[in-house]
């Protein structure tokens, strides 16, 4: 009887060190994926915080460009608005959050397009260094955007494995939406001079 019962104890034991370890593993990959979405959100507000400066500079010599300068600033509106909870990352909500991200990327290459009407401008201090700012902002999202996938995609795998899947469906686990590509971004743009 004794023997049994050290038996039960220490398969009860085993369990339990499983089942806290899988847990606190399937936490910490979740806390890694919120800290990769804040780092996304830390970039896409750094681009937010330039626009207004490379606005500024571009106003000074394209008084004509009112209608670009507006998309501009109300694309940037609109993206600071959005806010998503990291917890409730759901793939409608990434998708929004990347439509009005796109809206911004979009506005802002018709406002650098501006620098070819304007030569001044193509030579103002201010406006290169704007603009070498925000293409390291761009380079940055981009690979926050891939770390953040990244940690997603570790999440997912850790919470769709057998048997720490059966713990993440009891505790309420739930897989994380991936940034992926715009639509026509397999097509290559067309240039033209």
């Amino acid at each position: 009887m004794k023997k049994t019962t050290i038996i039960i104890l220490a398969i009860v034991a085993i369990l339990v060190l499983w089942g806290v370890t899988a847990y606190n593993g399937i936490v910490t990959s979740q806390e890694n994926v919120e800290s990769k979405w804040g780092n996304v959100q830390n970039v896409y507000q750094r681009r937010a915080d330039l626009i207004p400066n490379l606005v500024a500079t571009v106003k000074g010599y394209a008084t004509h460009e009112k209608s670009t300068l507006e998309e501009v600033t109300n694309a940037r509106a609109r993206a600071t608005q959005i806010t998503i909870d990291p917890a409730n990352l759901t793939p409608e909500k990434l998708q929004e959050f990347q439509r009005v991200q796109g809206d911004v990327s979009s506005a802002l290459g018709k406002l650098l397009a501006l620098r070819e009407a304007y030569p001044d401008l193509k030579a103002n201090q201010n406006f290169l260094e704007l603009q070498a700012q925000l293409e390291g902002t761009e380079n940055r999202i981009n690979v926050e955007r891939k770390n953040f996938n990244e940690a997603a995609q570790a999440y997912n795998t850790k919470i769709r494995r057998f048997p720490t899947s059966i713990l993440a469906s009891v505790f309420g686990f739930e897989k994380k939406p991936y940034f992926e590509a715009e639509a026509g971004a397999e097509s290559a743009p067309k240039v033209e001079f």
